[in-house]
């Protein structure tokens, strides 16, 4: 549950929250719901495969049992490895903008920096890595909770405005706004599907990892909707919009202090981001160099460390390139349009296991199968009104 909430929390709302905000406005926490939705019967479909196919490369390996088709399993499998240096890319130059803050340095050092130094957390070891990130990540959640706490003290009467924030369907120039934020919030909840990556290490994942999802994902869901209404009640849209440290200018027009300890807290929280997602890119590498879908190098494990170093090295390289060629906007559109497309395939994988009577092992959680018909139809929906919009 850390590793999803840090790596869900990291890679989202502390960098992205102006975008979302200068794209709908006061309607920010619910283009967070809408995203939500979608994210959560495609979970219930991650927590069943995660007990049907507990195999690392979760993605890949799930459409590889569901159609048997070797250039769809290394698809899925390059698409998720490509969507996670992307993200990790977007995170980076998030975690940058923070640093700055209280480092000035050229971008471009600040961004090496950052990368490096996770990608030496990442090939420590897991336990080690794991560690580091759940510490990290009790600390983000604690941030984001002063921010919330901070704001509904700074205007109580503001709760009473919450429904303001929910756009009546009859409204295409709201809805228009929220579809366009939508993939900006969407990339905020990445993460939970992070969490069935690490499969092979953990005890008893039929049990860990539905629940892991499932927690994840509903504090998660509260802490952005609660974020966001804040922001959009407690300071000027436009100037939300504008700020490269979002959460930084909230704490400080909120509390009325120097926002050091808040953008300490962005900076943790975005470092943690990278991290987790250099952790599961390097397994996704590794799972499919050990089925034999990319060179076996990949699939080597260190005897020191007992992680793929080969696999995390590869991929910090690659994020490293990505961050310092794309801006963040769209490095975290590009990652929202590839994983609704994975995840429509792991639901249509889902489904295809169900109406062709594939029974699960015993002890695994199962949902109706209208949950992965729901989630792939959601994937589709979302990708398709987020671009029109």
């Amino acid at each position: 549950m850390l590793y999803g909430l840090g790596v869900t929390i990291g890679a989202g709302i502390y960098v992205l929250i102006g975008e979302a905000v200068g794209r709908s406005g006061i309607y920010a926490p619910s283009a967070f719901l809408l995203s939500a939705v979608v994210m959560a019967f495609t979970a219930g479909s991650f927590a069943e495969l995660s007990g049907r196919v507990p195999q690392a490369a979760g993605e890949a390996v799930y459409v590889d049992a569901a159609f048997g088709w070797p250039w769809l399993t290394r698809l899925v499998g390059l698409a998720v490895l490509v969507d996670a240096i992307i993200a990790a890319a977007a995170i980076s130059l998030g975690s940058a903008g923070y640093l700055g803050e209280i480092l000035p340095a050229p971008e471009p050092v600040l961004v090496t920096g950052i990368v490096l130094a996770m990608a030496a957390i990442a090939c420590w070891g897991i336990g080690e890595s794991i560690f580091i990130a759940g510490v990290m990540t009790v600390i983000e959640v604690l941030g984001l909770l002063a921010i919330i706490f901070f704001g509904i003290l700074h205007d109580p009467a503001s709760i009473a405005r919450v429904p303001e924030v929910l756009p009546p369907l009859s409204d295409a120039a709201a809805m228009s706004g929220i579809l366009s934020a939508s993939l900006i919030a969407f990339f905020a909840f990445i993460g939970f599907d992070d969490v069935v990556n690490l499969v092979e290490e953990t005890k008893d994942p039929r049990k860990i990892m539905p629940w892991a999802i499932g927690i994840t994902l509903v504090i998660v869901t509260v802490l952005y909707f609660l974020v966001a209404f804040v922001a959009v009640q407690a300071i000027p849209m436009g100037e939300l919009a504008a700020s490269s440290a979002p959460v930084s200018l909230m704490f400080e027009r909120l509390v009325g202090i120097s926002p050091l300890a808040i953008t300490l807290i962005a900076i943790m929280a975005t470092m943690n981001g990278v991290v987790i997602i250099l952790i599961m890119a390097a397994r996704v590498t590794y799972g499919l160099a050990r089925k034999g879908r990319i060179p076996s190098i990949l699939g080597e494990v260190s005897r020191k460390t007992r992680t793929p170093v080969n696999a995390t090295v590869l991929v910090a390289v690659a994020v490293l390139v990505l961050a310092l060629l794309a801006p963040l906007d769209r490095l975290a559109e590009t990652t929202s349009q590839i994983i609704l497309t994975v995840f429509a395939m792991v639901n249509l994988a889902l489904l295809r296991l169900k109406i062709g009577a594939v029974p699960p092992p015993q002890d695994v959680f199962v949902v109706p199968v209208v949950v992965p018909a729901l989630g792939f139809l959601c994937c589709l929906g979302l990708l398709f009104g987020a671009t029109l919009g």
